[in-house]
């Protein structure tokens, strides 16, 4: 599952982690998990985590010793079906060197 489109406009690394996210709602993810599922060297997923929580897309719990991180809820798509498919501007984006 994939954020809501209406959060795809965002820097890659940050759509990527929010995607990670989405698709680990209920649990969230810590940020070991988190940079294995983006794949991206640590100063950039610690910049993107930054951004994110400064524009309260992300919440950052502590559980049982460890730091949690899940999507906000407006982050999270009603109907999933709706954001598996690939829109026009993913397609771009994907096929553009930006």
């Amino acid at each position: 599952m994939r954020a809501k489109r209406e959060f795809r406009d965002r820097e890659s690394t940050e759509v990527a982690v929010l995607d990670a996210l989405v698709n680990r709602t209920e649990d969230g993810m810590t940020v070991f998990e988190l940079r294995a599922a983006v794949s991206v060297e640590i100063d950039a997923l610690e910049d993107a985590l930054a951004t994110l929580k400064a524009d309260d897309l992300i919440t950052v719990e502590t559980r049982g010793g460890e730091t949690v991180i899940k999507p906000a809820d407006r982050v999270v798509p009603d109907d999933p079906v709706e954001t598996d498919e690939e829109s026009l501007t993913d397609w771009i984006r994907k096929r553009m060197p930006f």
